[in-house]
């Protein structure tokens, strides 16, 4: 081994990389490979060992941790457990192994802090919501007499998040005096801002209702029961000599000494930074609050306070705030495949400063301890890449869950989940169809049955979805519901057979199933269809398809179709992109339109109608106050995800582009945080292709990611490729797409599946261009003369103003 002035010298990154090389060669294999097995029935197979090792692997290999414990398990035990990489770089290198101390840095608050609060707030020692100054009265001073209990675990409190780095508070008295001294940033429960101070302070009331030191209560009443035998604050010279080391202070490179400056200043005991531990310890932890509070015999919380702890602590950690707040801990949705579109509600978790994490899941009662010294040696390093990736590893390897499902799985939930699935209240100055309907009293209606083509995109201006408005409507009988993809809901993205809608106990027929269309025996003794439902403006969305067939049966049956017109939320000013051929009409594909055809639905129905020859008895309800320049930010309306992977306007202005790539072997970012933003796969080098984009000049940045999708193409599979990180909204459609299908294939000419995209780009000019290497300006001009003449056939369909 290389002295230690040697290695101090050396690029941290570097230095990482070829110490691991040299103990994968043997030198400390055992301590870094050294893993427990799960017994039979364990929730990891080898491949999905495999794909995490490649994982964390990949992480230390990019300098981003020297080092990692990871563990999985169940209310049960360990299913997983392996330590990776190296403790300690700088100045004497250390292996990692199992039973590595970390200093836990913000994982004291929900694992030491508030624990000891709930157990005294059980034994009616402290309150909930009570005014902290019931108990420290001193802490009344300055404005603060009103904050609660309740807001300070929910971060609601008011107070800034941590002293200024320059305080001149050294010892514990000094930084006490000066949280006394504080003045509130936000009026109590009214903003969430992440405080360390909260749980500074909160770790004072636990001292003055117990009378002991919080870390010797933490030890007596939370770390000894639970047998958390390598946990505590102040590590003793056995615990600390196997720590992970931090970064250097005045007296050498800190192990055993806890990395926050506040909670150092402190003496190393504070409510909200501290406690050194061990994923062994953290995983007993862990199954406790499984088990409902009790480990064994033994009960450390009761049930009610475990459910307290995983529910949103106030409407305003509801409202806003991202991750939620519980008491204590952050909320996130569920270890499910489709986590990424559910509430988040079902699962707790927290992460702390240094590198470390955990989560907590009651729907598939699973836990997960990620603990990294990623601060070590020049706090450069970053476990958000692992985090992320580990924890959607997981998920994928789980089945869907609905939002329905979510809550008849944890009732004590069902509240939040509720509230989270709440539809938006429009702010104007848009009125749509069912709004003008409602203006209108229904009129158009009167006297009808109606059958109702619609989902979650269909909802008034107070938040009503449309099926309940028409349900009540007087005059007006709701005789049944036709649903399009996916369902009623957007938040799973598989086929949706015929289900009932809870609410009004209606059949809802799907139309994703069999032929995909209106079957007769549905439609009998219907006066009329009524659709309601919001386009994406791009051509191969297949909800234009859903419409066109509404238009063929209503004429089929000889009944009117009533279309509730809605905007086009890429704007109706705009039109362009790669035209669908003649002949290859499909459920993505159900008129020869261009990618972005800068329509309302309400226009498109009056185009399929005349332009197909459907004869319908077509009648548009036409929106109010709606310009064809308006994007959907200016209408006002509220936004709700328009498909399970259409979360977010900004993922629907990428989506004309993105989509392109769909029918090839590439992940668009299905089953992550980032649908239609991330661009990979396994067999891609992240910045060759970055390099390549970035010098088109698109109006768009690229930058790399690499990512493990839960769901879609690629499932459970570490992917490597581009994030777009800024696009301008303004850019011609269809260019983007056009030119990442022409780079893939440029670069991966024997991996890209080109031929699959065929049917997305929808020209076969221009697919055989890119096919052929044809530069962007040449595939700008190909279609210029099919768009000029879509441009004169849209014309008399338009009903709205530019301006």
């Amino acid at each position: 081994m290389e002295p230690a002035q040697s290695l101090r010298c050396r690029r941290p990154a570097a230095l990482i990389r070829r110490l691991t090389r040299q103990l994968i060669r043997g030198a400390f294999v055992c301590a870094l490979v050294f893993a427990t097995r799960a017994a039979a029935g364990s929730g990891l197979d080898d491949s999905a060992r495999a794909q995490l090792e490649r994982i964390v692997i990949a992480q230390i290999d990019a300098g981003r941790i020297p080092g990692a414990v990871v563990m999985v398990g169940d209310a049960h035990g360990v299913s997983y457990a392996r330590a990776f990489g190296m403790r300690v770089v700088s100045p004497r290198p250390e292996p990692m192994t199992l039973d590595t101390e970390f200093d836990l840095a913000s994982l004291t608050k929900p694992v030491a802090t508030t624990t000891a609060v709930m157990q005294l707030v059980e034994e009616g020692r402290l309150q909930l919501d009570a005014p902290v100054a019931r108990y420290w009265p001193e802490f009344a001073a300055n404005g603060k007499q009103d904050v609660t209990l309740r807001q300070l675990l929910s971060h609601t409190s008011g107070l800034r998040p941590d002293l200024p780095s320059l305080s001149a508070a050294h010892t514990r008295a000094d930084v006490l005096r000066e949280v006394l001294a504080e003045q509130l940033q936000a009026e109590p429960g009214t903003r969430v801002i992440y405080s360390d101070l909260n749980f500074v302070v909160l770790g004072v009331l636990v001292e003055r209702v117990t009378h002991r030191s919080l870390d010797t209560y933490c030890r007596a009443y939370i770390f000894a029961p639970l047998g958390m035998r390598d946990t505590g604050f102040l590590p003793d010279r056995a615990r600390a000599s196997r720590s992970a080391a931090t970064t250097p202070d005045r007296f050498g490179m800190r192990r055993g000494r806890v990395h926050d400056p506040t909670a150092a200043r402190m003496g190393g005991v504070s409510g909200h930074a501290g406690v050194f531990s061990t994923a062994r310890d953290l995983a007993q932890f862990a199954q406790m609050i499984l088990n409902a509070g009790r480990a064994g015999e033994l009960r450390i919380l009761q049930p009610s306070s475990v459910t307290a702890l995983a529910m949103p602590a106030t409407s305003a950690a509801l409202a806003s705030a991202s991750p939620w707040r519980a008491l204590g801990w952050e909320l996130y949705a569920p270890l499910a495949s489709n986590r990424d579109r559910l509430p988040a509600v079902g699962s707790i978790g927290h992460t702390g400063y240094t590198g470390t994490a955990i989560w907590i899941d009651f729907a598939s009662r699973q836990f997960l301890v990620i603990l990294t010294n990623r601060v070590h040696p020049d706090d450069r390093g970053d476990a958000r890449p692992l985090r992320e990736q580990v924890v959607a590893l997981l998920a994928s390897r789980e089945p869907p869950l609905s939002a329905h499902e979510l809550a008849r799985l944890l009732p004590w939930a069902a509240s939040a989940i509720d509230a989270a699935s709440a539809l938006p209240v429009s702010k104007g100055p848009v009125r749509t169809g069912i709004d003008v309907l409602e203006d209108d009293l229904f009129a158009p209606l009167a006297g009808l049955r109606i059958g109702l083509v619609t989902n979650h995109s269909g909802f008034d201006s107070r938040g009503r979805r449309t099926i309940d408005v028409l349900a009540q409507a007087p005059g007006v009988t709701l005789a049944t519901l036709f649903a399009p993809e996916h369902g009623l809901g957007t938040d799973r993205d598989e086929r949706i057979d015929d289900a009932r809608d809870p609410a009004t106990g209606l059949v809802v027929h799907s139309l994703y199933t069999g032929g995909r269309r209106f079957a007769d025996a549905a439609l009998k003794g219907l006066d009329a269809l009524v659709f309601d439902i919001q386009d994406a403006g791009v051509r191969f969305f297949t909800y234009e398809t859903t419409l066109g067939y509404a238009l063929e049966a209503a004429a089929h049956r000889h009944i009117p179709l009533f279309v509730l017109d809605r905007p086009d939320p890429l704007g109706g000013d705009t039109f362009g992109g790669s035209m669908l051929d003649a002949g290859h009409e499909s459920f993505t594909g159900y008129f020869p339109l261009p990618l972005m055809p800068g329509l309302t639905v309400g226009e498109l129905a009056s185009l399929f109608n005349r332009e197909r020859h459907i004869e319908a008895d077509l009648r548009v309800i036409p929106m109010r106050n709606y310009r064809r320049s308006m994007r959907m930010a200016d209408t006002g309306l509220g936004w709700v995800p328009l498909s399970p992977n259409l979360r977010t306007p900004s993922q629907l202005n990428l989506y004309p582009d993105v989509a392109l790539l769909e029918g090839a072997n590439v992940s668009v970012g299905r089953g992550t945080p980032h649908p239609f933003e991330w661009i990979g796969a396994p067999w891609i080098d992240a910045m060759r292709l970055v390099r390549a984009l970035n010098a088109l000049d698109l109006g768009v940045q690229f930058g790399p990611v690499d990512f493990l999708p839960t769901e879609s193409a690629y499932r459970g599979v570490l992917c490597h490729g581009v994030a777009i990180v800024a696009h301008d909204r303004s850019r011609p459609p269809g260019r983007v797409g056009v030119a990442l299908l022409a780079t893939l294939h440029a670069l991966y000419p024997q991996e890209f599946d080109l031929a699959a995209t065929r049917e997305s780009v929808g020209s076969q000019a221009v697919w055989e261009a890119v096919r052929d290497g044809a530069s962007l300006e040449a595939l700008d001009v190909i279609e210029a003369d099919r768009i000029e003449r879509f441009a004169r056939l849209r014309a008399p369909y338009l009903r709205y103003p530019d301006e």
